[in-house]
Formats: C-alpha cells, structure tokens, sequence
C-alpha cells in the first residue's frame, strides 16, 4: 500500500465501542502504546473491523500537535503520545519532526519553524504528539 500519509501504523484492534452513528476503535501498537479513532459504524462493518483484527490507522503529519510540557494538562484529544524527539528537519516555512515512542514507533510531525524554536524542539527532547481521534483513518488488508 502507497499512501501520502507520513503516518503509517500497524497494529491490532483492542476494542471497539458502538455509538450511535460513530464507533470508538481501539488499535494496539506493536510497542504497546494505542491509538484511538473515531470512525462511522459504516466504516467498521465495511472494514470487518472486531477485536483482535490487524488494521493500518493512516494519520497525516500536519494533523499532528507537538507539546513539549504535558503536565498537569487535559486535553479533550484522545491521543497523546508521549516519546523523544530524534529528528527536526527544517524547511522555508514549516519543520518535520521526528518523535520515537517508548515502543520504538516514529511520529512524524510538520509544525512551523517558529513552533520548533518556541518548543525547543530538538534531538533528545522529551515531547508529547496529540492526535485527534477523528483525524485517525483505519484501513484493512483486502
């Protein structure tokens, strides 16, 4: 599978939670850490989705929140992902970061060159990568 998102992870469905038009999907990464989405029922008949199926969730960079100072912070984003900055690339206007997670999984992230300074945004930082759940996309091998 091909796909512009720069975020690609492979992990296993730990739970599901039916709503009344949306589900709640729990996915299991390899290193332990979970991912939630927020997806139609639709969606999770039509990918077959049921706990301890394998599934791809897609998350695009840009759709990645950085913080680098978590505490004593509540935030209505179901995803925080808490690891270690490995790599900033800059670029004219906005930067790729890099988080690895304690499981060894990379984030990417593009924030703007002004966020990677105000954050002190570097190798060896500690950082926390906030996604959406509505912003997770689920796939399923055909």
């Amino acid at each position: 599978m091909k796909v512009s998102a720069r975020n690609v992870f492979k992990g296993t469905v730990k739970q599901i939670q039916e709503g009344a038009v949306n589900a709640e999907v729990v996915l299991t990464l390899p290193g332990g850490e979970e991912l939630v989405a927020v997806v139609t029922l639709q969606s999770v008949k039509s990918l077959g989705l049921a706990a301890g199926k394998d599934a791809v969730a897609l998350i695009k960079a840009p759709w990645v929140m950085l913080m680098t100072d978590s505490g004593g912070f509540r935030l209505s984003a179901r995803n925080t992902l808490e690891g270690k900055v490995t790599k900033v690339s800059d670029g004219a206007v906005n930067a790729e970061v890099v988080v690895e997670l304690a499981g060894g999984t990379e984030v990417y992230s593009i924030v703007t060159r002004e966020a990677v300074t105000e954050l002190g945004l570097a190798p060896g930082v500690s950082a926390t990568a906030i996604i959406k759940a509505s912003h997770v996309i689920l796939g399923v091998a055909a």
